[in-house]
């Protein structure tokens, strides 16, 4: 007997020693995770994440490739968390034991509009179903899928985005591409600041616009919040943030877009991204050229009018450095030249801009995450003035202009989760600006004087803010900013070159102000499709050198600085509700808003001429702007997507005890009615549909309302078919119909593009 119970214990070990030896090969060699992401029309989704989590930690991850395919090695443990991330995509996460390791399939569902993720809106990652603030989130598909070849055109698609004098960056004088939202105004200088991740892309002496500086390739998405934004942003956010976000160098990349379209127009974009152990590397460029049109209208034409065109080369090399899977450090140049001729034989501009950024984040466990960003830039602008007949059949040179500027800047932020009720963010932000306008004035073709104005700007901003959510229905955001900043090293010089004149200098005395900018937003949600939201705000946005000490001239109208200008200051509030239905397939959102502006910097009209009307920039008493924002957006199936946006703006003068005859006119460049939609269609492994509608109604290019501009409808389509996996060729048309839209009347009527059509070809590779 204990001989046979020996025996059956040896046969026993033996038996589990057969049974464990293979499981323990396996745990110690590991097994192959491997499957596919597709979207609900069963096309691959290339580069989306998918993150290996193990007891709640995640401890590899992968990008998908073009076949939408993903792997993950040597994997030991006998469960685990796959979850799936891609932009524009709702997420998806499974759970996987040992045996089910092979064909893995994710099939992703378009991400709604409140699923969108938005860092604009608060400065941290925020759905924006969880934000009060009025936020559109652009995707790259959606900029992608538009007939627009330059970025502020794609971004027409949001009602209430327009340029000076419903200008694009295409032919326009970079002096008139300021952007504004919501009806606060329209100007050469920006009232709404345009960041390319955090980093402003306003002009530092005059806060116009290069809307190309960031080739178009390297752009993961475009955010564009509407409203007060000063408590996170500083100056320039009086009205508003567009936020563009580039691609990150996760994974190698490479994708080249090129076109060629009517008035002799080529165009080319590039990326390549390329990744080694912990490092990643990527280029972008871009290259345009057009002919142009001639933008007088036909019937005031003279023999002086010219087409206006233009071209534009922009370049960025950046090279980044992992730290542990919690932070990274990068550094980043880069170089854009544009050059523009401005619809007569003599007006021509030049502009070469250098820059370069660097710095990094990192997310401790306890302490939160940290983020540090510096740069520098040094920009050299060109321009020419002419003064031009009244039967426009010649022109005279009146100035020759040169504008030096340099921008040096810093951005540091915290934020850290307390529990998963509470979110604090905090940072400041420095720069300081040097720029001048050095001139040649000119009488009868012969230089009379020489002329320079110009002086420095320094600013510093703390921020701080406070996500709480309150209740499982109820978030609120509380947000405040101090900023200071001080001009100073001003002065403005003439000298004669002619016996009869006498030199003059004249020095400014340095000034400085300061700005409070706090904000308050609550969201509430008292049922799962519906969502209420409030907001106030206070804002500012201070004058720009060029402002202050800049004088100009665009064809019959002298327009000339003014050193006493103070800061335009901001007070407004918005109250909206978002709508849910038909099993999330359809949002609607709508906004009442009211704004007020103390003190709004405005061209007033201090005398007329046949000849000549000149005006000054000063400081307004009052203006306000009301109206209500509406948006809807329907996946009426997996492939068809509607959505459109309208705003209605009362933008008028309020107060202004200088010239009583100016209150209760409209703001110039306002339009009371403005209506933006798109249908798409998209099936990513055939064909690829959108037509894009913009309309405004009339409103003024003048202070007076004695010029107004007619209101205007325009309709673009693009249509894309994918050849190979990697492969597709597409054909764009803007303006359609062909509709001149009246874009400025200076009393000179000038007319926007006419039908721009152009064919190209898009290649990719990787992830996208």
């Amino acid at each position: 007997m204990p001989l046979l119970r020996l025996s059956w214990s040896l046969l026993a070990l033996l038996c589990i020693i057969c049974v464990t030896a293979p499981a323990q090969a396996l745990s110690q060699e590991g097994r192959r995770v491997e499957g596919v992401v597709r979207d609900q029309a069963g096309a691959a989704v290339a580069g989306a994440q998918v993150s290996l989590t193990v007891a709640g930690k995640v401890i590899a991850r992968a990008l998908t490739d073009d076949a939408g395919r993903f792997s993950f090695e040597r994997v030991t443990e006998a469960e685990v968390l796959l979850t799936v991330s891609a932009r524009g995509f709702e997420g998806a996460e499974r759970n996987f034991r040992a045996g089910e390791t092979t064909g893995l399939e994710f099939v992703l569902a378009p991400a709604s509009l409140t699923e969108r993720v938005t860092v604009t809106a608060t400065r941290t990652a925020t759905r924006l179903g969880e934000t009060a603030q009025s936020v559109v989130v652009l995707s790259n598909e959606e900029l992608e899928t538009t007939a627009a070849l330059t970025l502020d055109d794609a971004l027409r698609q949001v009602a209430g985005f327009q340029l000076f004098r419903r200008t694009g960056s295409r032919t326009a004088n970079p002096t008139a591409q300021g952007v504004s939202l919501r009806g606060v105004g329209a100007s050469g200088a920006s009232r709404a600041v345009v960041l390319a991740d955090g980093v402003p892309l306003n002009d530092p002496f005059g806060c116009w616009v290069y809307w190309s500086r960031v080739p178009r390739a390297a752009l993961a998405r475009a955010e564009v919040l509407r409203g007060g934004a000063s408590h996170l942003y500083g100056s320039g956010a009086l009205g508003g943030v567009v936020n563009l976000i580039r691609r990150t160098n996760e994974a190698q990349a490479f994708s080249l877009e090129a076109s060629y379209g009517n008035e002799r127009t080529p165009d080319a974009a590039l990326y390549a991204s390329t990744t080694g152990n912990d490092w990643s590397a990527s280029i972008s460029g871009e290259l345009f050229r057009t002919s142009g049109y001639v933008p007088v209208a036909l019937d005031e034409r003279g023999r002086v009018d010219t087409p206006a065109a233009s071209r534009h080369g922009a370049l960025e090399l950046t090279l980044e450095r992992k730290i542990n899977e919690e932070g990274r450090a990068f550094v980043r140049g880069s170089y854009f030249v544009e050059a523009r001729e401005n619809g007569t034989p003599l007006q021509i501009n030049r502009t070469h801009i250098r820059s370069l950024q660097a710095g990094g984040d990192y997310r401790f466990q306890r302490a939160g995450a940290f983020s540090l960003s510096v740069y520098t830039g040094a920009q050299l602008f060109d321009q020419t003035f002419t003064s031009v007949a009244a039967d426009r059949n010649s022109e005279a040179l009146t100035r020759l202009q040169r504008v030096p500027a340099q921008v040096n800047g810093l951005t540091t932020q915290w934020s850290r989760s307390l529990g998963a009720r509470q979110t604090l963010v905090a940072g400041f932000d420095a720069r300081e600006v040097r720029g001048a306008s050095d001139e040649i004035a000119f009488a009868q073709g012969r230089a009379t004087s020489l002329i320079g104005a110009g002086g420095r700007e320094r600013a510093l901003g703390f921020f701080a803010e406070d996500i709480v959510r309150l209740t499982s229905r109820l978030n609120a955001t509380v947000g405040v900013r101090f900023d200071r900043w001080r001009n100073y090293a001003a002065r403005s010089e003439t000298r004669p070159l002619t016996q009869a004149g006498t030199a003059t200098a004249n020095l400014f005395p340095a000034r400085s102000e300061t700005a409070l900018s706090p904000q308050l937003s609550v969201l509430y949600q008292p049922v799962k499709n519906l969502s209420l939201t409030a907001a106030v705000y206070r804002a500012f946005r201070a004058p720009t050198l060029n402002e202050l000490y800049r004088s100009f001239r665009v064809g019959d109208v002298l327009t000339l600085a003014n050193d006493r200008l103070r800061a335009e200051r901001l007070t407004g509030g918005e109250a909206g509700a978002t709508l849910l239905s038909f099993r999330e397939r359809m949002t609607v959102r709508g906004t009442f808003f009211w704004t007020e502006i103390t003190r709004p910097v405005a061209n007033v009209t201090l005398s007329t001429t046949p000849a000549l009307i000149t005006r000054q920039r000063q400081n307004l008493g009052r203006t306000r702007a009301r109206g209500i924002e509406l948006e809807a957006e329907a996946r009426l199936s997996r492939r068809w997507k509607v959505n459109g946006s309208y705003l209605l703006t009362d933008s008028r003068v309020v107060e202004f005890s200088v010239n009583r005859a100016l209150e209760n006119l409209f703001v110039p460049q306002v339009a009371r009615h403005q209506l933006a939609f798109q249908i798409r269609y998209a099936n990513p492994s055939r064909l690829t549909l959108s037509l894009q509608g913009r309309a405004g109604s009339s409103q003024f290019d003048d202070d007076q309302n004695r010029f107004p501009l007619a209101p205007y409808f325009t309709l673009d389509a693009y249509a894309a078919r994918s050849l190979r996996r990697s492969l597709d060729v597409y054909v764009a048309v803007e303006n359609l119909f062909n509709e001149r839209v009246e874009v400025g009347r200076t009393p000179v009527t000038t007319l926007g593009p006419p039908v721009l059509l152009r064919a190209g070809v898009k290649i990719h590779f990787g992830a996208r």
